[in-house]
């Protein structure tokens, strides 16, 4: 089954004529359809920013300070304990 066959929605959008060019210059070296590279480079770009999102790099001192306060032991938090205790707004 081919890729288009599985696709619903529908996206559009508008360009200026250079940005059409370069899109299309490019799709032509990548061997793709205007379509496919610009899906293709745009889900790519979304998945980056999302792994941004859950991903960060930190120093050396500043992963033994993480590390330190994860290992320490549960202590009582009274708001967290109260956050948690109320129902969910999306389940009434």
């Amino acid at each position: 089954m081919s890729s288009t066959a599985l696709r619903s929605a529908r996206l559009g959008l508008r360009a200026t004529p250079e940005q059409e060019a370069v899109l299309r210059r490019a799709a032509d070296i990548a061997h793709k359809s205007m379509t496919d590279f610009i899906l293709d480079s745009a889900y790519q770009a979304a998945e980056q920013t999302l792994l941004d999102q859950r991903l960060f790099l930190v120093s050396g001192s500043q992963s033994h300070a993480l590390f330190d306060l994860l290992d320490r032991p549960a202590q009582d938090n009274a708001g967290l304990r109260d956050l948690f205790s109320r129902s969910v707004p999306w389940s009434n």
